[in-house]
């Protein structure tokens, strides 16, 4: 399997390109990485942006490091994004999809996403205005997606997440949401499903095991999100934990069964900042052998 790391590891500690790219590529021995865009804001003045991921893109070039995809942030995810209430809310929201886009495109990566946006708690609770919002969000969606076909990306990611007021939140919600955008979109939509959220029992039951979600999307799900949890919250931790303890080798078995070990995965790890910096690298590293050798298993 491709296995690779996102970067939100790195926030605020090794924010530098020559620092990270060297970091993952000598010390965790990784060659893929999804990019976090809450380190280079797709709101920040474009001449400075450009410069920054020009920085990447050589760093990255330098050491042998490839940028699979940029995926929304922390800072992004805390807004209602595409469902905000307020329609000038929704129209910043897809102002910052349409920079996304080109911040993606100047970091040498070929897709971006990550969760679309979260109705308000008066809105998810009203019918008509849910499915109201979802329409539009669909239109935004294909808007997104001719903004990345004309800077050359490949693929637009969505994520979905165990909540209800986000959509999607749901398997049935996620095949609707790809059944109603076939054919309108200008790249492909893709799926990053994450582990922490596919199997959040508190919404989706005890039972709920990770191939009820890789067999009826099977065909969309383009990137996969590893971290530690213990299916109680979404809390990206990394190995070892005294709390939590996923099975990564039952992981992969059920993603090869599934027919889907050409998908990337991508270990998705954050830490508090208040977290010594050593701690947060040693946990990094382990992290990443506990799931090297379990991926190859």
């Amino acid at each position: 399997m491709e296995f690779g790391i996102n970067l939100g590891f790195a926030l605020k500690r090794w924010p530098e390109p020559e620092v990270w790219t060297a970091l993952v590529r000598q010390q965790l021995g990784l060659t893929l990485v999804q990019y976090t865009l809450d380190m280079l804001d797709p709101w920040w003045p474009e001449p400075q942006r450009g410069r920054m991921a020009e920085r990447v893109r050589r760093a990255a070039a330098a050491e042998g490091v490839a940028i699979h995809s940029a995926q929304l942030g922390i800072a992004w995810y805390t807004y209602n994004g595409l469902l905000d209430p307020n329609p000038d809310g929704r129209a910043v929201a897809r102002e910052w999809w349409k920079r996304a886009v080109a911040t993606t495109a100047e970091l040498g990566a070929r897709s971006v996403g990550g969760p679309l946006g979260a109705l308000s708690v008066a809105a998810a609770a009203d019918p008509v205005e849910r499915e109201q919002r979802y329409m539009e969000m669909l239109d935004d969606v294909v808007a997104a997606s001719e903004e990345a076909r004309a800077a050359g990306l490949n693929a637009i990611l969505v994520e979905p997440t165990p909540v209800p007021r986000e959509i999607p939140s749901t398997i049935t919600e996620t095949a609707r949401l790809l059944a109603d955008l076939e054919g309108r979109t200008a790249v492909p939509i893709h799926l990053v499903l994450d582990v922490g959220h596919a199997l959040y029992r508190p919404l989706y039951g005890n039972q709920v095991a990770l191939s009820d979600w890789l067999a009826p999307l099977h065909d969309a799900i383009g990137v996969l999100h590893l971290q530690n949890h213990d299916y109680q919250s979404d809390a990206h931790l990394g190995w070892p934990n005294e709390h939590a303890d996923y099975d990564v080798a039952a992981f992969a078995k059920e993603v090869r069964e599934a027919g889907l070990a050409n998908r990337p995965v991508i270990l998705e790890l954050f830490f508090p900042f208040e977290v010594a910096d050593a701690v947060v690298l040693s946990q990094t590293i382990s992290s990443v052998e506990h799931c090297r050798a379990a991926l190859s298993g």
